[in-house]
């Protein structure tokens, strides 16, 4: 499974819809957690942090309004994007999933079709380069449908790790990544990489982005990480 592949945590206590939700991200190229109710949900979460979760709303001992309002008040999963799922079509509790923090809410019964349209909308946001947009930043150009790279009109050859690299930070400029954000996030949580591997193809990203001259746009942030700007 690619390591760049975008991760759905699906959280529905329904194991039919459960099922039917998963097949179908699964056959649009997504990698699913499935998660049977809120306890469960939170706990996936920790260990495996998705890039957009699908949250049911009613389910026994957590519900989803509640999940969602514990995610959105930590500063580590806040940002990650909610999609609420419920049969309540008033429009008093859409009113108050979204102001819990869901980033869309979808009533049952819905169209699979319009919900993986959601999804891919929500992507877009939080990780371009996952549903294949053009990525800019300053003078570098990064097409994730193509997989070209070029910095100043000239085209630079990165292998696929550097390639993954820099989409990570163009997608985010500013932040900083820490090591093991970056071995998750670029080589995937199943795969044992030791973090100075790291180093190494920040290193040959470096030489790539620089081969024409101009300045280094990465930076080292003493005992945090890298950052691109």
């Amino acid at each position: 499974m690619s390591a760049d592949q975008p991760t759905v945590l699906v959280v529905e206590d329904e194991m039919a819809q459960r099922e039917v939700l998963a097949y179908n991200l699964e056959a649009e190229g997504f990698r699913v957690l499935k998660a049977e109710d809120g306890e469960e949900a939170m706990l996936l979460v920790d260990e495996d942090a998705p890039d957009i979760i699908v949250l049911d709303w009613m389910m026994p001992n957590l519900s989803g309004i509640e999940v969602c309002r514990r995610l959105k008040t930590r500063n580590e999963t806040r940002s990650i994007p909610v999609i609420m799922l419920s049969a309540r079509s008033e429009e008093v509790d859409k009113v108050r999933g979204l102001e819990t923090g869901a980033d869309d809410y979808v009533v049952k019964p819905y169209s699979v079709v319009e919900l993986m349209a959601r999804v891919r909308g929500q992507l877009r946001r939080v990780r371009p380069s996952a549903v294949g947009l053009r990525l800019e930043y300053e003078d570098i150009v990064l097409d994730s449908e193509t997989h070209r790279v070029s910095r100043a009109n000239k085209p630079l050859k990165l292998g696929p790790t550097e390639f993954r690299l820099l989409s990570t930070f163009m997608e985010k400029p500013g932040r900083v990544w820490s090591r093991e954000q970056l071995l998750d996030r670029v080589w995937g949580r199943d795969i044992y990489v030791d973090t100075r591997t790291v180093d190494v193809h920040i290193g040959r990203l470096r030489k790539a982005l620089t081969q024409y001259g101009g300045g280094d746009p990465l930076r080292t942030v003493r005992g945090a990480g890298y950052a691109l700007g």
